[in-house]
């Protein structure tokens, strides 16, 4: 029998991770540990809590009460971001804020479709960042090298987007501005 081999990237820790919360029910941080020391990865507790919440884990109350992590499915960033409630503002992240600020060229919308034009080399960075905050009424992002096409569930989720995106590259200059007056 053949023995995998685990290189020590953050990929395939992360891989492992989702591995293991798939196919167990892990409750606590020290039983996900436990069971990546026994596949042969070692992590610090820091350095666990910090892949989870990049995995963007969770934990689900299971039908006798305890808790227990689960993963969003592959392909489907944000597998439940529709049905929570929250607004747009709600779930912008630093991370996304800073990929706008740094990047964002422009941004348009028709009907349900937001294309984002990037500098050269930022439309992954920022759709990466658009994934991962989960936006309300945003299904998937498609980039290539300086644009994204953003396909959300309707019209005003379009547009609630392309206005954010926009503010949110604009909040820097009005920073500067401030701090030079």
């Amino acid at each position: 029998m053949p023995k995998k081999i685990i290189p020590l990237t953050k990929a395939a820790r992360q891989a492992v991770i989702a591995e293991i919360i798939t196919s167990s029910r892990i409750h606590s941080q020290k039983e996900l540990s436990d069971a990546l020391v026994a596949r042969g990865v070692r992590v610090t507790q820091a350095t666990l809590s910090r892949d989870l919440m990049e995995m963007r884990a969770s934990k689900e109350r299971e039908a006798g009460g305890r808790q227990v992590y689960v993963v969003p499915e592959a392909g489907a960033p944000g597998h439940s971001r529709h049905e929570d409630g929250s607004n747009i503002e709600d779930r912008v992240t630093m991370r996304l804020a800073r990929w706008a600020i740094d990047m964002l060229v422009s941004a348009q919308y028709t009907d349900s479709d937001v294309v984002l034009r990037t500098l050269p080399g930022g439309a992954q960075l920022l759709a990466s960042a658009i994934d991962d905050a989960m936006l309300p009424g945003v299904l998937g992002c498609v980039a290539g090298d300086d644009t994204i096409l953003v396909i959300t569930s309707s019209t005003q989720a379009a547009s609630a987007l392309a206005t954010r995106i926009i503010t949110l590259s604009d909040e820097r200059t009005e920073e500067r501005a401030t701090e030079m007056a």
